[in-house]
């Protein structure tokens, strides 16, 4: 069989057909090789680690240094979604991890193994001591987080059917609507001062919307945890801490989920989310789609700032 093979291989006179055969016997599993343990390129696809990554960011992953380097505090990382119902086949769960299943996160480690992570609320605001020393994170998202909804301006029976979502973005309130840093936002799909109250949100009168701001603990009490970490075990938080799921809500981090260091950003793009009009069946990470819908307002959504750059 390995001998038909090679001398397959070792043939001249080969079809386009058998070519083209060839090239996928090889390429494919070369490819797969690459991402699988080399670089990995992903999108962004919500706003958890706000604003050190923006949604709909591109960024390069680095597999294969994982191997063999310790992880390190403070460094930002890529990990399957820890929540997935993981199979308890070893092949099922290999091919789960590896090829397809659960969806890829971004985070960054605030303890390894060994470590003693504490969260506290001190003077009204939630702070995390690691090993007895409280923490100093300059990357913690600084921005108020303004609701919006998610794609249209709904009636109140969309409410009550929960057709409508509502999502939550950075904002600067020294700046216009027109002029955010991060984000494109609508007045259109702004939730207003006079809209039901959110939990941990609060009426900013000279913008007439709702704010949730950063230095707020949450009320559901997950500011506040103590945990010790053992072999493989990791604590992960997002930059984005009202805005997160992360181990606050699911727990230690097993350190088999995670498959990379996330160092560079190359591409940064703002998706037509905030408009009403917007074509929602495509997902974000076919940007060609967005060029060919909204071909004038493509190049303004990229953030030109923000490509090709390192994420710290």
């Amino acid at each position: 069989m390995i001998r038909s093979i090679v001398a397959w291989f070792r043939k001249k006179d080969k079809s386009t057909f058998e070519q083209y055969v060839e090239g996928a016997l090889i390429i494919i599993p070369l490819a797969f090789l690459i991402r699988t343990v080399g670089y990995g390129l992903y999108v962004v696809p919500s706003g958890s680690m706000e604003t050190t990554m923006l949604v709909g960011e591109r960024f390069i992953a680095d597999k294969l240094t994982i191997w063999f380097t310790p992880l390190k505090r403070g460094e930002v990382i890529s990990l399957n979604d820890p929540t997935f119902p993981y199979s308890k086949n070893a092949v099922t769960n290999w091919y789960q991890r590896y090829v397809y299943g659960p969806s890829n996160w971004t985070k960054r480690i605030i303890g390894i193994p060994g470590d003693h992570v504490q969260g506290k609320i001190e003077e009204g605001r939630a702070v995390v001591y690691l090993n007895d020393k409280k923490l100093d994170e300059p990357y913690v998202n600084q921005y108020p987080l303004i609701y919006t909804w998610s794609k249209a301006v709904p009636t109140m029976q969309d409410i009550y059917l929960r057709n409508c979502g509502v999502s939550l973005y950075s904002f600067d309130v020294n700046k216009p609507y027109d002029e955010q840093p991060f984000y494109r936002i609508n007045p259109e799909l702004v939730l207003r001062a006079n809209a039901p109250p959110f939990e941990d949100a609060v009426s900013y009168s000279k913008l007439d919307c709702w704010l949730n701001y950063p230095d707020r603990p949450s009320s559901n009490g997950s500011d506040l945890f103590d945990v010790h970490l053992q072999d493989n075990e990791y604590w992960v938080m997002g930059d984005n801490r009202k805005g997160s799921c992360d181990s606050r809500a699911w727990g230690i981090l097993d350190g088999k989920l995670i498959h990379g260091r996330i160092k560079y950003r190359f591409f940064s793009y703002d998706y037509n989310q905030h408009k009403p009009w917007s074509f929602w069946i495509f997902d974000q990470s076919w940007i060609i789609f967005d060029l060919l819908l909204h071909p004038f307002d493509f190049w303004k959504n990229i953030r030109w700032s923000r490509c090709f750059g390192k994420v710290v």
